[in-house]
């Protein structure tokens, strides 16, 4: 009996050699399948280097400054004769502090320039969201075209009516 025990030994140690082998076949097959398939699904290296050129630098962090008087403007003459006004106040936001001190700078010739764009406005079109966008959007605009005419590098990211009084 003790023979028999060694020889079955003997053959399980053979079996147990090609059945490692073919493991270790059917591993690396299964490691290059899976290899090519995420390289095919990837796009390969032209998509990765185009991926690189499309990110965007990291924003800095806001920076706010605020036009410490009111805006009053009288809309008598747009409203039908009717005693009508309007109170705005306002803060800006850039991410580059020269495009802040360019804005204080020139805060005498921007709070014209916003007086005389709200004097033009309609109160009637301003009691609707549409038409307080709108005024946001033209705000902004007239202020990065008078930093634009003063030479400013960058310009003002957002405008932020903190109040706004129609009566």
């Amino acid at each position: 009996m003790a023979e028999k025990v060694d020889d079955i030994e003997i053959t399980d140690e053979g079996a147990g050699k090609s059945k490692k082998m073919l493991i270790i076949i059917v591993v690396v097959v299964l490691a290059l399948i899976g290899g090519g398939a995420f390289f095919f699904l990837s796009g390969g290296e032209d998509n990765a280097e185009a991926k690189d050129e499309t990110v965007e630098p990291i924003k800095q962090k806001p920076i706010y400054a605020t036009v410490e008087k009111a805006f009053v403007v009288n809309f008598a003459k747009q409203s039908d004769n009717a005693v009508r006004y309007l109170q705005i106040k306002l803060k800006v936001m850039a991410r580059d502090q020269a495009v802040i001190d360019a804005f204080v700078l020139h805060t005498p010739a921007i709070q014209h320039q916003l007086l005389m764009l709200f004097f033009s406005q309609k109160y009637d079109v301003l009691t609707t969201s549409e038409g307080k966008k709108a005024l946001k959007e033209k705000t902004l605009s007239t202020i990065n075209e008078i930093l634009k005419a003063e030479k400013t590098e960058g310009e003002l990211e957002a405008v932020y009516f903190t109040s706004l009084i129609m009566q």
